[in-house]
């Protein structure tokens, strides 16, 4: 009988230390992309979709080498559209690594950018803003441009900038 109640104690012990355990290493999924609304003039126009890095050359063929030897873990994508006048997709890459994000980053630099104060990193440009926050790298990039294509852009980039 002795047993029995110890044995029912310790059975209970364990299965609390499981959940607590279970709890404690859970990974949380970060949601960069802002909803429609959260940011001035901007909707969220497509499903995001996920791209590991095993699978990247689908979505960026030609070039998935070079963010695959950075270390890129996945990107996620999603399109975007600004008070019915510009197009714009958002991609976000997980680096396993900021230096494999930074690598990217001052990889992808030109002259005609701009340095904005927006995170770790970040330059802006007449259709783009590029920016690295830790280990993310995030393009934005416009199909349109217009007299307001910049501004809104780095207010996007602001939204996507504080949800990692």
């Amino acid at each position: 009988m002795i047993f029995a109640k110890h044995w029912k104690a310790g059975t209970a012990v364990l299965a609390l230390a499981t959940v607590v355990a279970g709890i404690g290493c859970r990974k949380v999924q970060v949601d960069p992309f802002p909803q429609s609304g959260a940011i001035a003039g901007w909707q969220k126009t497509s499903d995001t979709r996920v791209y590991a890095a095993k699978d990247l050359w689908q979505y960026i063929d030609g070039d998935a080498d070079r963010y695959v030897g950075a270390g890129v873990i996945s990107v996620a994508t999603s399109e975007y559209r600004y008070r019915d006048e510009v197009e714009a997709v958002v991609d976000v890459y997980k680096m396993s690594e900021a230096a494999g994000a930074h690598k990217i980053f001052a990889g992808d630099q030109s002259k005609d950018g701009k340095s904005v104060a927006l995170s770790d990193e970040a330059i802006a440009y007449e259709q783009s803003v590029i920016f690295r926050k830790g280990s993310y790298l995030v393009r934005i990039v416009a199909y349109e441009s217009t007299p307001d294509t910049g501004q809104a852009l780095l207010g996007l980039a602001r939204g996507v900038a504080s949800n990692l």
